[in-house]
């Protein structure tokens, strides 16, 4: 494990995000890969749940607001699909374990592997390290950035999506399972853009509104000379400001590129917006990251 020190948590507070190397072992990275072939070869996809992702506005809006698929999936394994992947009756035009954008959003809660690393002791550790009291998990995402077709994530902040009073309280972890280049779509980041707060968000519309989800705001326009690229090796770990602004571009290589990630929030003195998309259910409470 990456040992955390105080200069790296002060360039942490300043730049907005930062890459911890090594932080989880190669046979780690691995098990996660493997459980995640396991949960694609038992996957069953309704037709009426084959949901599109995407990172455009107007398309997240009409394709993942308007699905209930989508909307509730906060405390359930659920699929979400790379674009022109079904041909117009629904069924696969190319095998289904390169279909797949993401699973979503609660592996760290169901399933034994990613709740193990997600919980891990040198999680906790970097938690406290970081000055993090009351923790908790509120999603995860299993990412695929597959060859040839993963698509583009847009310039955005994590907190748009996932808003609390005050701001500051979100925390991404970016697990890399593959080694994460520019050739096959690493992170770029904004250094520093994380002290500006924010000026969008989505959030959930008024019941029997479609689509179910809306943008209040518009996001800021940013020039491609302001970001810098984060390539990381396999099994790297990427802290992420919730108000840092990143991107990653299209896939167009032969390369995939596998990532385990969660969000945390810091749960003390901590109001978690009643509008965000994702809601805890009496099911699945956000579970605190210390056990």
């Amino acid at each position: 494990m990456a040992f955390v020190t105080e200069e790296q948590i002060q360039q942490f507070r300043e730049d907005g995000f930062l890459v911890l190397e090594e932080f989880f072992t190669t046979e780690e990275c691995d098990a996660m890969r493997e459980q995640i072939h396991k949960i694609i070869a038992k996957m069953d996809v309704p037709p009426h749940c084959r949901t599109e992702f995407s990172t455009s506005e107007e398309e997240q809006l009409k394709a993942q607001g308007s699905a209930d698929y989508f909307l509730i999936s906060g405390d359930k394994i659920r699929f979400f699909f790379e674009k022109g992947v079904f041909d117009e009756k629904g069924d696969f035009l190319v095998p289904k374990e390169k279909s797949i954008n993401k699973i979503g959003h609660a592996l760290h809660a169901y399933d034994p592997i990613f709740k193990q690393i997600t919980h891990s002791s040198k999680v906790q550790e970097l938690g406290r390290k970081l000055g993090l009291e009351k923790p908790v998990v509120v999603q995860s995402m299993y990412i695929f950035k597959q060859p040839r077709i993963g698509g583009e994530v847009r310039p955005h902040q994590d907190a748009t999506f996932l808003y609390t009073e005050p701001l500051g309280r979100i925390l991404g972890l970016w697990i890399a399972l593959e080694n994460a280049t520019q050739e096959n779509s690493c992170l770029w980041f904004i250094p520093g853009s994380h002290t500006n707060g924010i000026t969008r968000r989505m959030v959930r519309a008024p019941p029997g509104t479609i689509p179910c989800t809306q943008f209040v705001g518009s996001e800021r326009t940013y020039q491609d000379s302001q970001f810098i690229p984060v390539p990381i090796c396999k099994g790297g770990l990427i802290l992420i400001h919730g108000e840092v602004v990143h991107k990653s571009e299209l896939n167009s290589s032969e390369l995939s590129r596998h990532v385990y990630t969660f969000h945390l929030m810091e749960a003390k003195d901590t109001s978690w917006s009643k509008e965000n998309w994702l809601q805890p259910t009496p099911e699945l409470p956000f579970p605190p990251l210390y056990t």
